[in-house]
């Protein structure tokens, strides 16, 4: 719980400097940074980036084994 509101605290600082991003860096750059420092201050989602290191290690593999079998090594 004590995570949750430095989160929230965080936010709500970042929140504050919104303004300060559009009048320094226009709107469209600003618009940008902005949602990034929010996810930034969010965190990393652990599952979705576990999902696609999982994924892409699968996938790694089963090209490696495939380019194997298609050069005549397998």
């Amino acid at each position: 719980m004590p995570h949750e509101a430095e989160a929230s605290s965080e936010l709500s600082k970042i929140v504050k400097l919104n303004g300060d991003f559009r009048r320094n860096y226009g709107t469209l750059i600003g618009a940008f940074l902005y949602l990034r420092s929010i996810n930034a201050a969010r965190g990393r989602p652990w599952f979705w980036t576990g999902l696609a290191s999982i994924l892409c290690s699968s996938s790694l593999a089963w090209f490696g084994k495939y380019l194997l079998w298609l050069l005549g090594g397998g």
